[in-house]
């Protein structure tokens, strides 16, 4: 069936990459596209905004099927124009969407669920907002509560830190209308893990979990990114923990948003802080991660576009996901300056010399092509190096070979990733040694 792929990432490249090997996949289109994803795709220059626009192409090019890469269509309801044209699509509705466009919706529906989550307050008024502060103590962490970019999130250690988080969004309006209302919540301490599970509106069913790293820096320093890079699977994640997950968490959710009237299909993504207490969520995302797709894809065995569309037409009760017996490890190469001011059209070289070995490949994710038809930089996050092999250990050895083959003096990227899973194996062989 001729599909779509909505979005311009490093996610989706690996959404396309994936879905291509499909021997479902008839025409493969991707709007907008970058560079990477045109040598497997055709690229439509419409804005994931543009939902009019999106709709009249599927009719026109006669599209009978759609991933939808990124948060922001689905949250403006792009899923429920594409179903009232007939179109299937694999994304929430705008009303299930609402689990990532708002925060606050989404700790309503964890109470409702009993779902372990940080203990919050949501505020509209900024005075109450800092009395609460000045009751409660800190560390805590203000959240913006709709979409912000990846911007609306400030972990306070001080009350001074705090206030000025709940300024910006409340009296300076930073944030605009995403900040018009505010969530303060506990800190939770421990592990982070993204975890990934497909749902048909009734079914939940396990995908995948990966650990990304938001320091733009090596040792976890530095400003929060977007991600700078990402493994799966997840040492921390056993097989006892992700059931753990889909029963106190995955399932009780996707049950209240059924008798809510808003079920949820499409893939939710759990950010999750594994604490000394047992795992607690930490935020529903509503689309596949960033990057930690690009770790995940190149693992999956299993037909990507049968098991989306089995979760379109909500038969996932009779789906058995089948994985390859191995580790990926992603790495982003950035825009010097990032996530701060950083250069574009920077031209990049050596892009096949990375991807000759079969362990490799280069998802782009923010990239286009000059007048010339060179590969220039023309994001932040500009390229997603993923190696596999055996194991963590394996596939970070292979991605930073691809890595070091590239050729752009304007970019950088963190030497570290893959640390925490590394450094454990490195102990264990020491131990048993």
């Amino acid at each position: 069936m001729n599909t779509l792929v909505v979005g311009s990432g490093g996610r989706e490249h690996a959404l396309c990459w994936s879905l291509s090997r499909s021997p479902l996949c008839g025409k493969l289109y991707c709007t907008p596209g970058n560079a990477g994803i045109a040598a497997i795709a055709e690229c439509l220059s419409i804005g994931v905004d543009n939902i009019d626009a999106i709709v009249a192409i599927c009719q026109e090019k006669r599209i009978e099927y759609v991933v939808i890469g990124p948060e922001l269509p689905l949250t403006l309801g792009l899923a429920d124009a594409l179903r009232n044209a007939g179109i299937d699509c694999f994304g929430p509705s705008k009303a299930a969407a609402e689990l990532e466009g708002s925060k606050a919706f989404m700790k309503d529906v964890c109470t409702q669920a009993k779902v372990p989550t940080a203990n919050y307050q949501r505020f509209t008024s900024a005075e109450e907002a800092k009395n609460y502060v000045r009751t409660q103590g800190t560390p805590l962490v203000v959240k913006a509560d709709g979409l912000a970019a990846g911007k609306g999130v400030t972990i306070a250690h001080t009350n001074e830190v705090a206030f000025s988080a709940i300024d910006d969004a409340l009296v300076k309006k930073i944030f605009g209308p995403a900040g018009t209302v505010i969530v303060i919540e506990e800190f939770l301490e421990g592990e982070e893990v993204s975890f990934f599970a497909l749902c048909d509106g009734d079914t939940a069913l396990p995908f995948a979990a990966a650990q990304d790293h938001k320091a733009a820096y090596d040792g976890d320093k530095g400003p929060n990114t977007g991600g700078m890079g990402a493994y799966s699977p997840a040492p921390i994640f056993d097989a006892a923990m992700q059931e753990r997950v889909m029963r106190e968490i995955i399932t009780p959710t996707v049950e209240v948003m059924k008798k809510m009237g808003k079920p949820f299909t499409g893939v939710l993504f759990a950010g999750l802080m594994i604490t000394a207490a047992g795992p607690k969520l930490l935020e529903y995302n509503v689309r596949f991660g960033d990057p930690e797709t690009e770790a995940i894809l190149p693992r999956l065995k299993s037909d990507l576009l049968a098991v989306l569309y089995a979760a379109t037409r909500a038969v996932l009760d009779g789906i058995t996901l089948k994985w390859y017996d191995s580790a990926a490890l992603c790495v982003i190469m950035a825009a010097e300056g990032y996530p701060g001011n950083y250069k574009k059209n920077t031209k990049i070289l050596g892009l096949n010399e990375a991807q000759r070995s079969r362990d490799a490949i280069v998802f782009h994710a923010g990239t286009s092509r000059n007048d010339t038809g060179e590969i220039i930089a023309s994001g932040g996050r500009v390229l997603a190096v993923t190696g596999w092999g055996t194991t963590i250990a394996d596939a970070q050895k292979t991605a930073y070979q691809a890595v070091d083959k590239i050729q752009w003096k304007e970019g950088f990227c963190r030497r570290d990733i893959g640390w925490r899973a590394v450094g454990g194996q490195e102990l264990s062989r020491k131990i048993s040694g």
